[in-house]
């Protein structure tokens, strides 16, 4: 063999091994929220997993890139159906809606779904129909929509915590504005205001 063909295959072959070490974990998280249906009894199956940013990366969801959350996923067999619950427990970080900075969001999350056989995939809010020749529910996405609804719709720093900068600047924009529409006072309303001075 060549020293230029040794190279090129000595190349080729850490390249392969670091993005396989790059991509092992956010395989693993993923692969062990893939629940086979068909090996499910009526006695239920009980799946802990833990998430972190990995989990997040791999997905690449718009609401959350980061965290940390321990997930429990239980699923039964009943009549014609499967019941899958989860609960979610840990934090996320989010962007406060005041200085923009992330901060950490505890999470505390529960989901119920159905789960069927059928002959193609669908889904809406609490079922799904899983293809019947595969048998295998990614449960994946449900865990982070999950996660992703039960952050709050407002979410700032504690007081005190917020980025200083952007506080002062923030401070400093309202100070303006307000000066600003006190100045700008509608003619036909001075009247009013002469008389609740008087």
């Amino acid at each position: 063999m060549s020293v230029c063909k040794f190279v090129k295959k000595r190349i080729f072959s850490l390249v392969f091994c670091s993005l396989i070490r790059n991509f092992a974990p956010q395989m693993s998280v993923l692969e062990s929220l893939k629940i086979d249906l068909l090996s499910v009894t009526s006695a239920g199956e009980q799946l802990d997993v833990n998430i972190d940013d990995s989990f997040f990366e791999a997905l690449d969801g718009s609401e959350v890139k980061r965290g940390s959350l321990h997930v429990s996923l239980s699923i039964r067999k009943m009549s014609g159906f499967y019941e899958l619950t989860a609960n979610a427990d840990g934090s996320v970080y989010v962007q406060c809606d005041r200085c923009l900075d992330d901060m950490l969001q505890p999470i505390e999350a529960e989901g119920c779904w159905t789960v069927k056989l059928g002959s193609e995939y669908s889904s809406d809010d609490e079922q799904i129909v899983v293809d019947e020749n595969e048998g295998v529910l990614d449960a994946s996405w449900l865990v982070y929509e999950m996660i992703a609804l039960a952050i709050p719709i407002k979410h700032v720093h504690e007081t005190g915590k917020c980025n200083a900068a952007m506080t002062k600047k923030l401070e400093e924009l309202s100070a303006a504005r307000s000066s600003d529409v006190e100045k700008e006072v509608d003619p036909r309303w001075a009247a009013l205001k002469n008389l609740k001075e008087q």
